[in-house]
């Protein structure tokens, strides 16, 4: 049935090609015409096809270009497979290797040689594997367990970091090499489970399950499920239906970091966080810690600079201010310097004010002795003055038997009619003061 198609594709050849073949009918050609005609319509005919066979004869050139057979017990084939393409195989091909290549029938013109340029390869078997993978792929998208909208944000600093791989993968050495390199700080649990074989599923998701159980007590903030590089066989562990719903089901972020960046699987779609490869994986994990020690050592190196700029100042001002700076010896020097320098402008201060003082006592002493009156008349004179005034004077009234009347505010009474009976009196005498009240109060000859 296969050669029958291949047989209807060749005659559904386009007619202006079918044109080109028969106008070279009609003429005579050469050899590089004829095998460019083959060459095309093999290539316009036989679409890519999957062929398997065994490798043998492999080559390696130096330009990077792979050589190899394909062949079966019946028959083989010349096959080219360009750098470009060999460069991005998963795996490495071998002689004796079954494998299924993906590739375009063609000529090689110069020697006449029909082959296969190979855009692809994968170990025989794998076709079926990639079937299953790509249904399952399609059966959990549509529940809704690869939805962008359920994936979690991962935690920046997370206190701990577990990891779901085999004790002895060459993965798990990378990923320790990264933490410790990028968060030191931060502790990392293990959870170890088989990354390959029939029993791997199992164990993965078991080791992944009590890491969710534990998660609280180990103190992790997210799971990594790491595995290095393989075969689409070697992977097959990883795209499991179980293991998937046990990563969308776990209660910390999961991040996957499974074989190399080409490599694909479905514990990569239902993952919260997908990594090319496990080292990639554990940089962002790691990427808050990371980015913390840059900022802190960003800010470290500003404090420096902005200390040694602060120094540097101090130091300037130091310099400055060096000149400045007089020994204690040298400050008591100059200040008895200055005390006696004080001291000798106050004596002189002094002696001029005494002089100054000396001098205009004596002018006053000059002019007093002017003014004094010394005269004997004169001061005969101020005597009898000064007898009149006694004479006249109040005591020497009241010495001749007069008395003074005052009320109770101590005005003094100078009539009759301001006093009342029974208002209290003083009397003050020259040698001594009553108190005594009215009785009546006469006027004249008459009582009030």
């Amino acid at each position: 049935m296969a050669d029958l198609w291949i047989l209807q594709q060749m005659a559904g050849i386009d007619n202006e090609f079918q044109t080109e073949i028969f106008a070279a009918t009609q003429r005579v050609i050469n050899v590089e015409a004829l095998n460019r005609l083959v060459r095309e319509a093999l290539e316009a005919a036989i679409p890519l096809l999957w062929i398997g066979g065994e490798i043998s004869n492999l080559v390696r050139a130096a330009s990077g270009h792979v050589y190899f057979t394909l062949k079966d017990a019946q028959a083989q084939v010349r096959c080219a497979m360009w750098r470009n393409r060999a460069q991005l195989l998963p795996f490495r091909p071998e002689n004796g290797m079954r494998v299924e290549a993906r590739a375009l029938v063609t000529l090689y013109e110069a020697r006449g040689d029909y082959q296969l340029n190979i855009e692809t390869l994968r170990p025989a078997g794998a076709g079926g594997l990639h079937e299953a993978f790509l249904r399952l792929k399609d059966k959990l998208a549509a529940e809704g367990l690869f939805d962008p909208a359920r994936r979690r944000s991962l935690p920046v600093f997370p206190r701990a970091f577990g990891i779901v791989t085999s004790p002895a993968a060459a993965a798990l050495r990378d990923v320790l090499v990264t933490l410790r390199r990028r968060a030191p700080g931060a502790a990392v649990v293990l959870y170890p489970a088989v990354v390959q074989g029939a029993d791997a599923p199992r164990r993965l998701r078991e080791a992944l399950e009590a890491a969710g159980r534990r998660a609280g007590i180990d103190g992790i903030g997210l799971v990594m499920l790491v595995r290095g590089g393989g075969s689409l066989e070697d992977l097959d562990a990883f795209n499991d239906e179980a293991l998937a719903r046990a990563i969308a089901a776990c209660p910390v972020p999961v991040v996957s970091g499974v074989g190399h960046e080409t490599d694909f699987t479905i514990a990569d779609f239902a993952a919260d966080l997908r990594a090319p490869t496990p080292t990639a994986a554990a940089e962002l994990v790691s990427a808050g810690y990371f980015g913390a020690n840059g900022t802190l050592t960003a800010a470290a190196r500003r404090m420096r600079q902005a200390i040694d700029r602060q120094l540097a100042a101090l130091a300037q001002r130091i310099d400055r201010c060096a000149p400045r700076l007089v020994h204690p010896r040298e400050r008591l020097r100059r200040a008895r310097e200055d005390l006696i320098r004080h001291e000798q402008r106050l004596r002189q201060a002094v002696t001029i004010h005494l002089g100054e003082s000396v001098h205009r006592l004596s002018r006053l002493e000059l002019r007093l002795r002017a003014q004094r009156p010394v005269s004997a008349a004169r001061r005969m004179r101020l005597d009898a003055l000064a007898a009149s005034l006694r004479h006249l004077g109040p005591h020497a009234v009241l010495a001749r038997g007069y008395s003074i009347a005052r009320d109770a505010a101590g005005n003094i009474l100078r009539s009759a009619v301001d006093v009342r009976p029974g208002d209290a009196l003083e009397i003050q005498f020259a040698d001594g003061r009553i108190d005594a009240m009215a009785k009546a109060v006469r006027s004249g000859d008459h009582d009030a």
